[in-house]
């Protein structure tokens, strides 16, 4: 039996997106994550394009959560010929299941738009889920070829993992997108404590968030001003995860605050059908809000709440007076409902735009984050006049503070021996390479795309 290891970066390096990893060894392959990448100029070509690896060849696809970056080429690599075993958390496999069902909607409408077919289908995604088995936190069991995996709750959005996988008595860590902790809704970030090596994400390895107070009071403030100025607050949202947490965040402002309840639309068919999903997952919630729902909260419900699924509904949002505010997706603004919204309101100077996560560079969201005062919407140009705020301390990633934190704790059995920084912008990556180097003594490394490095 083969007894040399190696892990294979084919994605999610010099980007925060697109994660795509080769641990191989043992005459086994398996990829953890397998993404889009999203917002770049390179994007479009890079999901479009053939893997580096031979699907067909891939026993294993570990599935850390259900964003796109993370899930979006999935039907892509079944359709290349991937027929393995897939494994996530049941909440994981869930969200898959509906997140795939939009993007072959929106895969489909660009390709009729370029004259180019679609880079997968219904099909493709239908049997990506027939691939698929689930298998919860903590539990433990052997794949083919001497590995052994167990799940962790990484504390980033329902249902997401990182995965202690090992072999040949190592063992490395994938720990996909780490939790922003203490987050309103979900459990803390659980430690990894006795990891040889590590893949770590660093979306945030530059820089620190907003404290959990100082989050919620740029929020509320926001909502104050908002309704103040008799004028629209549009949020740019992710659907999974920042939707959920603003429902509960603006649910208890009205309710400890005394905020005054306005119209509030959750403008996002897919931000919706998740949002049933996080209601009927209690079990995943931190104790403080299992304890606020046996106590008989609603915690996704008040007073002149409205989710808007149809596109009549979504345009008759247009006629409601304000104040209101507008959650729609997608969180970068880079498609969905939310570019109607900004459309028409980025001329309103009474409007806020709320910023509330990442905004990867290229995108509309980038633009407005960086200042633009004239962007281009639906191929139109459009004067920025609404006034650009930004918290990012509703982010569902840790900071760089958390990040080398979570890297200490796992040093301290002195077993660490290397650290892979990856799924940033280079300069965040490499500067929490640097981080962990100077204040760990743990080697840290900014991997190159493609490059096999030996375990």
């Amino acid at each position: 039996m083969d007894d040399k290891y190696s892990i294979h970066f084919f994605g999610g390096v010099g980007s925060a997106t697109g994660a795509n990893f080769l641990l191989q060894g043992g005459g086994v392959k398996m990829l953890v994550d397998c993404g889009m990448k999203q917002g770049l100029p390179d994007a479009h070509a890079f999901n479009r394009s053939e893997f580096a690896y031979d699907p067909k060849t891939i026993d294993y696809l570990l599935v850390t959560h259900a964003h796109a970056d993370h899930i979006g080429r999935i039907p892509k690599l079944v359709k290349d010929g991937f027929r393995g075993e897939i494994y996530s958390t049941p909440e994981t496999k869930e969200i898959s299941q509906i997140m795939f069902d939009d993007m072959v909607k929106l895969l489909d409408m660009s390709s009729r738009e370029e004259g180019v077919l679609p880079i997968y289908d219904h099909a493709d995604a239908n049997k990506a889920l027939s691939l698929w088995k689930t298998v919860g936190y903590h539990t433990q069991f052997e794949l083919r070829g001497g590995f052994t995996m167990m799940l962790k709750d990484a504390g980033h959005i329902l249902g997401s993992s990182m995965y202690e996988i090992t072999f040949g008595g190592k063992k490395i860590v994938f720990t996909g997108d780490l939790g922003n902790t203490p987050t309103p809704l979900l459990k803390d970030t659980e430690w990894v404590t006795d990891a040889n090596y590590m893949v770590i994400e660093s979306v945030y390895g530059d820089r620190n968030h907003e404290s959990k107070s100082e989050r919620r009071n740029k929020l509320k403030q926001a909502v104050l001003d908002t309704i103040a100025r008799k004028g629209v607050l549009v949020i740019p949202a992710f659907s999974i995860e920042r939707t959920q947490v603003l429902l509960y965040e603006i649910n208890n402002m009205i309710e400890e605050d005394g905020v005054p309840a306005i119209p509030v639309f959750v403008d996002s068919p897919l931000g919706i059908k998740v949002t049933h999903i996080y209601k009927r997952m209690k079990k995943d919630f931190n104790l403080g809000v299992q304890s606020e729902i046996e106590g008989g909260d609603d915690i996704f419900n008040f007073p002149k709440l409205k989710y808007t699924v149809t596109a009549g509904d979504s345009k008759e949002i247009l006629r409601v007076g304000s104040p209101k505010i507008i959650i729609a997706g997608s969180g970068m603004s880079e498609g969905g409902r939310i570019i109607h919204h900004e459309k028409n309101y980025l001329p309103d100077s009474k409007s806020i735009i709320l910023l509330v996560g990442y905004q990867s560079v290229g995108t509309l969201g980038r633009h407005l984050q960086d200042g633009d005062k004239k962007v281009f919407v639906m191929g139109e140009e459009v004067p920025v006049r609404a006034e650009i705020r930004m918290v990012s301390g509703y982010s569902s990633h840790k900071d760089s503070d958390h990040l080398l934190e979570f890297v200490e704790k796992a040093a301290e059995s002195g077993k660490l021996k290397k650290v892979f920084v990856a799924m940033g912008e280079p300069k965040s990556s490499l500067f929490l390479a640097q981080k962990i180097r100077d204040y760990t003594g743990v080697e840290a490394i900014f991997p190159d795309l493609g490059k096999p490095y030996q375990l």
